[in-house]
């Protein structure tokens, strides 16, 4: 898949209402950088990635790993509101465009905006493009994956998605050292933490599987390893215990 570097400017004319009034609305840096500060918890990382694709101008986001883009399954889903179905159809051909590119090509394209088409034949949402914006970035050792569903007919800002990287980096990096925090507690995955915080929200299964990208049964799975490694036998009693030890 093609990328390409986005335009530097959002362009006025041709723009609907809709996109206009949208654009309107958008937060500033300062704003963004100051609800970002009071999101310190790994469980707000979510309605971090919402803020910012606010800020870029986009609505919907899907962050994966990209060190485990190549592993079966979807396990490299981070966070996601993308359309779940989406996320399968797409799954492998992030990965078979990550698996052509080379480790320099994958050097050099961090922090630097692209974008992807879509196959002719994948449905998206209402009024959106048939691109989706690409931006990478480095957590630690982690490399990860940004990418964005934006409305048709809206340019992106380069400089904007840059402070995207940046900021999602930032908060990416409190869901990190939470799973090492929760490794040394009770061996609980970023992934299971997640879960927890959603179930202590009052989430269903299926809501969570929306919300994460994933499959209600691996949502599911998640949930049994939670109980198991936490000896609870409810989902009630594992909120208890997240609660009680600090992990939502």
């Amino acid at each position: 898949m093609e990328m390409e570097i986005l335009q530097a400017e959002q362009a006025g004319r041709g723009r609907t209402p809709a996109l206009r009034s949208a654009a309107s609305k958008t937060p500033t840096r300062a704003q963004v950088i100051a609800r970002l500060a009071a999101m310190t918890k790994p469980s707000q990382l979510p309605q971090a990635l919402s803020l910012l694709c606010d800020y870029a101008g986009a609505s919907h986001f899907l962050l994966v790993r990209c060190d485990l883009i190549q592993d079966p399954g979807l396990d490299f889903v981070v966070s996601s509101n993308w359309p779940f179905d989406l996320v399968r159809v797409v799954a492998g051909l992030i990965a078979g465009d990550y698996a052509r590119s080379t480790e320099l090509e994958k050097c050099m394209a961090l922090l630097q905006p692209g974008f992807v088409s879509f196959p002719d034949d994948i449905d998206l949402p209402p009024e959106t493009s048939r691109q989706y914006c690409s931006l990478t970035f480095n957590v630690g050792r982690t490399r990860l994956s940004l990418m964005l569903i934006y409305a048709d007919g809206f340019i992106l800002s380069p400089d904007r998605l840059r402070d995207v990287g940046l900021m999602a980096g930032y908060m990416r990096s409190f869901a990190e050292a939470s799973v090492h925090k929760g490794e040394r507690d009770c061996d609980l995955t970023e992934r299971e933490i997640e879960c927890l915080y959603w179930i202590a929200e009052g989430k269903t299964s299926d809501e969570i599987a929306v919300i994460l990208g994933i499959s209600r049964n691996t949502i599911n799975n998640y949930i049994t390893s939670v109980m198991r490694k936490t000896a609870t036998k409810t989902r009630s009693e594992a909120i208890a215990y997240a609660v009680r030890n600090n992990l939502v």
